[in-house]
């Protein structure tokens, strides 16, 4: 004959892990909803997010990539390429600059390796295309993202700065 474990058999019995359960349904059933409904509200982004990349210029609106190159040199997969010319007062500054984004892994070194911070991963995370060639980047695509979001990224930077 076996012995009843009659501890087991009053919990089974009066469904103590189902009332359990919904005692723990009920907590959270008054309280706020913390679900985004998405395209209306946006959650925070740290600064430190990496999303579509930007030329970035001065405040005098000259292009601030010098051309040289590190960033097409450091980027792992090569996603980056660079043309240049030297101006006429000496200076180089580029005459193609191309992402393929299909390639880029958004690790940043691209952004860490300018000395004159040009190009940076900006906070936009919305773009997404219905093709590949549109995520082909020219130079043009991206002083454009630049100028649209300037202000975002010079203050992700500005509080960056201290960790750099």
């Amino acid at each position: 004959m076996r012995l009843v474990n009659w501890k087991l058999f009053l919990k089974y019995l009066l469904l103590l892990d189902f009332l359990n359960g919904f005692k723990l349904a009920m907590k959270y059933f008054f309280k706020a909803k913390v679900t985004l409904n998405y395209p209306h509200e946006k959650g925070p982004i740290s600064p430190r997010f990496r999303g579509e990349h930007a030329l970035r210029r001065y405040p005098n609106g000259e292009e601030r990539c010098i051309a040289c190159k590190l960033c097409e040199a450091i980027c792992p997969a090569q996603a980056i390429s660079i043309d240049s010319e030297p101006r006429d007062d000496g200076s180089r500054r580029t005459t193609r600059y191309d992402i393929d984004m299909t390639k880029c892994i958004y690790c940043g070194f691209c952004q860490e390796a300018c000395p004159v911070d040009a190009i940076v991963e900006g906070p936009n995370f919305e773009y997404a295309s219905e093709t590949r060639e549109e995520l082909f980047y020219n130079k043009e695509k991206l002083l454009d993202n630049g100028d649209r979001w300037e202000v975002q990224i010079a203050r992700n930077l500005k509080s960056d700065n201290v960790f750099r």
